[in-house]
């Protein structure tokens, strides 16, 4: 009977197949996507040709019953259907020739329904950056993480310079990363918990935390003690941004944002810059998690020149459509005070 030994040659034979398969999956993602798309774009041709709204649907109905009989059932009015959509929303061929390589059919058609081009574009980029599973675009689709990030109540002008520095120089700006709220549901908080509560909960679910915060945050310390003219001070949670290059500093609180919280902050983070930073890296950034704060009150502070940021978090989530009411109004009204203040 032959002894079977795991030489370095074995390991090297293996590395080699699964890179094969792994290049055929690709290559065959790729063409696939990219049949779509020309299939798509060839029956919006003919059906924008006939100024008669019937033809369209009589066309789709009958070039999948030809379809299905030759090429099978995965060719049906459904599939055409989205095909249709795919070469309507991404009408720009170099744009869909780059993107079959770097994203899945099952990604795309997540995607081809968003009627807002921007939204869309930002799930586009930070799946490619993130490199985000077809379940975990999904999530983040769901949990509405671009109404929540920082860049949504920006102008729309400023979100498309930023998303294209991210998509042709890799530089992430840090609206992208940075969330408000933070859904913390997952923790089983009750009713009444306190600041070490809360800190425990997130350091038990800390995989969870960080896949709410983002993928690049690294998890540095918890209580991290800091001493300042012979007195000690404790940052609750200290991570490190991987792309930001930076420290991450995160205060939790129990309550509405208090004024008083800023001063402690920048505390935290001039020493941190002073004693904690290395060469190469950004200036730290902070993060005050509360239950409440007063946009207003927030915004005469001019935290964001301190390099600091405020966000609610929610450990218990609301209905679907109270979320979305209440994330599309933020939105709105962070737009429309940045337009007041450009008026100025």
């Amino acid at each position: 009977m032959i002894e079977v030994v795991i030489t370095p040659v074995a390991n090297d034979v293996k590395s080699l197949i699964e890179q094969s398969r792994q290049d055929v999956a690709l290559a065959i993602n790729a063409e696939i996507t990219w049949l779509y798309w020309q299939v798509g774009k060839r029956i919006n041709d003919e059906v924008l040709g006939n100024e008669r709204a019937e033809y369209g649907k009589q066309i789709v109905q009958s070039l999948s019953i030809q379809l299905i009989a030759e090429f099978g059932k995965g060719w049906g009015e459904k599939q055409l259907r989205q095909c249709m959509q795919f070469a309507s929303a991404f009408a720009d061929e170099k744009i869909v020739y780059a993107l079959r390589r770097q994203l899945s059919w099952t990604h795309i058609r997540m995607l081809i329904y968003m009627d807002n081009q921007i939204k869309r574009e930002f799930y586009i980029e930070l799946c490619k950056l993130e490199k985000w599973s077809s379940r975990q675009l999904k999530e983040r689709i769901q949990s509405m993480l671009y109404e929540r990030t920082a860049i949504s109540k920006k102008p729309e002008r400023t979100i498309q310079q930023d998303l294209e520095i991210l998509k042709n120089e890799q530089k992430l700006n840090p609206d992208l990363v940075f969330r408000d709220p933070y859904f913390l549901d997952f923790l089983g908080l009750s009713d009444q918990y306190s600041e070490k509560d809360l800190e425990s909960s997130i350091i038990a679910e800390l995989q969870r935390f960080i896949t709410e915060l983002g993928t690049d945050f690294a998890f540095l310390a918890r209580q991290k003690r800091i001493t300042i003219d012979d007195r000690d001070y404790y940052i609750d949670l200290l991570f490190y941004h991987r792309r930001l290059k930076c420290l991450v500093a995160i205060d939790l609180k129990i309550g509405e944002f208090e004024a008083s919280y800023k001063g402690q902050m920048e505390l935290y983070l001039r020493y941190l810059e002073k004693y904690e930073q290395v060469e190469g890296e950004n200036t730290p950034i902070g993060l005050i998690l509360c239950t409440g704060k007063n946009e207003e009150h927030v915004e005469l502070m001019q935290l964001d020149k301190s390099n600091i940021r405020v966000a609610d978090y929610l450990t218990a989530l609301p209905p679907q459509k109270v979320l979305q009411e209440k994330l599309h109004r933020a939105v709105e009204i962070a737009r429309n005070r940045m337009s007041m203040i450009g008026d100025q």
